[in-house]
């Protein structure tokens, strides 16, 4: 096993030519990034929402919400910042809470471009590079004339196909990586969308309430001016 980790491989890598040196770089922007989503995700909880819902759910059973600081998952954060700034005029607010959300999920897909080229790209690469390879190898077979060896195409096709094994694996993982980033974030992005639509319904909820309560309060006055008298 050792042998064939430190002499095997490298000739591997050898035989597959210039395309194994980018698959290489690929496969390690690729792991990079992968990493980098990973401690980003277990940093940012993307689809915890506990604080935003204890919030609605305080509003929606007609209870004073308690004040908490927004924290680092974007739902909680844009939640209860929406909340904070519920003093601004509706247009305003909607505006501001939508920019907060699509600024929470754009950070949220950083390098996930990258992930989704790799996974494009990479079996494109190995096939190019099996291309060449197959060229090299009937190349070979040419040049043998009469004396053709069989070995000689056998041994150039292996060879050519190493640059196909190898996108595929690099792109394999690149695109798992992908679409479950991708799906993180889109479960996100449907979470927020209903917090923010039932908090928007309890605001306008609290504005509408707020002037019906005036001019009652208003009637009540001469009423007791009159019981007074």
């Amino acid at each position: 096993m050792t042998s064939f980790l430190q002499f095997q491989l490298p000739d591997w890598f050898v035989a597959g030519g210039a395309a194994m040196w980018v698959l290489a770089l690929m496969s390690v922007v690729g792991l990079a990034t992968l990493i980098a989503k990973i401690l980003q995700f277990a940093r940012l909880r993307p689809v915890s929402s506990k604080k935003a819902d204890a919030l609605l759910d305080s509003l929606e059973r007609g209870r004073a919400p308690e004040e908490d600081t927004p924290g680092n998952a974007p739902i909680d954060r844009v939640i209860l910042t929406a909340w904070q700034n519920r003093g601004m005029t509706p247009a305003s607010w909607e505006e501001d809470s939508l920019r907060r959300g699509r600024e929470a999920l754009e950070e949220m897909r950083g390098g996930l471009r990258a992930l989704e080229v790799i996974s494009a790209l990479a079996p494109l690469m190995g096939l190019l590079g099996t291309v060449f390879g197959m060229i090299g190898a009937f190349q070979a077979l040419e040049s043998a004339g009469s004396q053709v060896d069989p070995s000689i195409l056998s041994g150039g096709i292996w060879e050519a196909l190493i640059t196909t094994a190898a996108g595929l694996t690099v792109a394999i993982p690149a695109l798992a990586a992908f679409h479950w980033a991708d799906r993180t974030i889109e479960l996100c992005r449907e979470k927020l969308q209903d917090r923010l639509a039932r908090l928007k319904v309890q605001i306008r909820g609290a504005a509408d309430s707020a002037p019906a309560a005036r001019p009652q309060a208003a009637d009540e006055a001469p009423r007791r001016q009159a019981v007074a008298g």
